[in-house]
């Protein structure tokens, strides 16, 4: 009762600091349209229009949708609970409360509700220095009524997903193209753009060669894939910038090489060997074969669950995973025919020559 005596969904901007005040009222002429309150010890009386007052979140929600004229608005879950209060203060207008649409909220890499306080999250302004508006738009757009991890771990996945969607809408249907998240991000007509590298490459490239400016990716690239430059492919240009400041600032602080045991130096002298033998502009789809052959050969890389074309084993994803975790420092990367082809057959032949010198461990 005492806190309802001296309420008001307006909070007054104080006319001697300019800061919104959270301070009891002492009057409401709901007629006049006025507050009365202490500011500063000095009794002062405010029109609640002009821009002389903040809402309080609540009643700003359905006080917005009246003023607005909104028929759709999204919300979070933790607004969920309060959206009858937002519907009838809405009505109670004169307007229609909008459609809504609840969304889940964002957890950090352990699962955990991000949290201003806690500094646990990633804000806009930190993704798109490490990647392109696009990837955000896609990562917002999908599946939003399922609670999503938010961390920087997510960005390549995102870069490369839009881009894969991209390529894929102009061999689509009609009801394809309806079912593809860049038919609504681009509000039905998605920009044309190439894009020869996927981000998780580019990444991996970075890694390997060091890279400390665009230029020497571009000679990789360039060298790799025939008429690409930084002027015909833009998009290109701006995610190797993306690429680089991702991996100084997140990938390069835990990289962390190991040595190779006797298994693992016989399987990258073998696969050295290899590679020794294809030309030197062999392609990603050789490179990835060569490397499968080299695997098939040794004991702790089959998988009997597999089958290989000529009847044997398959491969063991263990193999593609020692070999970054000895030549790039990481637990993944992407198809290894298609990064040994960018940086160079007798580029990543030098990087195995390094690892088993134990140059890199």
């Amino acid at each position: 009762p005492e806190r309802q005596a001296t309420y008001s969904p307006f909070l007054p901007i104080s006319p001697k600091s300019g800061r919104v005040l959270y301070v009891p009222m002492k009057h409401v002429d709901a007629k006049a349209g006025t507050i009365t309150f202490d500011d500063e010890g000095t009794e002062t009386t405010l029109s609640i229009t002009g821009g002389r007052v903040k809402l309080q979140w609540k009643p700003d929600f359905g006080m917005r949708w009246a003023a607005l004229g909104v028929d759709f608005e999204m919300f979070g879950k933790d607004h969920q609970t309060n959206a009858v209060v937002y519907d009838r203060i809405c009505n109670i207008l004169g307007g229609r409360a909008p459609e809504h649409f609840v969304y889940e909220l964002f957890l950090d890499e352990n699962g955990q509700k991000i949290s201003k306080s806690k500094g646990n999250g990633l804000t806009i302004d930190e993704w798109l220095t490490y990647a392109p508006t696009e990837s955000l738009g896609l990562y917002m757009y999908q599946r939003p009524r399922q609670a999503k991890k938010l961390y920087f771990d997510v960005i390549p996945r995102a870069v490369d997903e839009y881009y894969t969607f991209l390529a894929a809408y102009p061999r689509q249907d009609w009801k394809e193209r309806l079912g593809n998240p860049v038919w609504h991000m681009h509000d039905g007509n998605p920009p044309a753009i190439d894009m020869p590298v996927p981000f998780s490459l580019l990444l991996n490239l970075v890694s390997a060669s060091n890279a400390q400016n665009k230029d020497v990716l571009w000679g990789f690239i360039s060298r790799h894939t025939q008429g690409v430059t930084p002027k015909t492919h833009p998009e290109l240009d701006r995610l190797v910038g993306h690429a680089i400041r991702y991996f100084d600032d997140f990938v390069k602080p835990t990289k962390t090489f190991r040595p190779a045991d006797e298994v693992e130096r016989e399987a990258l002298a073998a696969l050295d060997e290899a590679l020794g033998a294809l030309p030197a502009d062999a392609n990603g789809e050789a490179i990835q074969n060569a490397s499968l052959n080299v695997a098939r050969r040794i004991e702790r890389y089959q998988d009997h669950s597999k089958q290989s074309p000529e009847g044997g084993p398959g491969v063991s994803g263990a193999f593609f995973q020692m070999i970054y975790q000895v030549l790039i420092g990481q637990e993944r990367g992407p198809r290894f025919g298609s990064f040994a082809a960018l940086y160079g057959v007798a580029e990543t032949r030098a990087l195995i020559e390094r690892a088993l010198a134990g140059q890199l461990a």
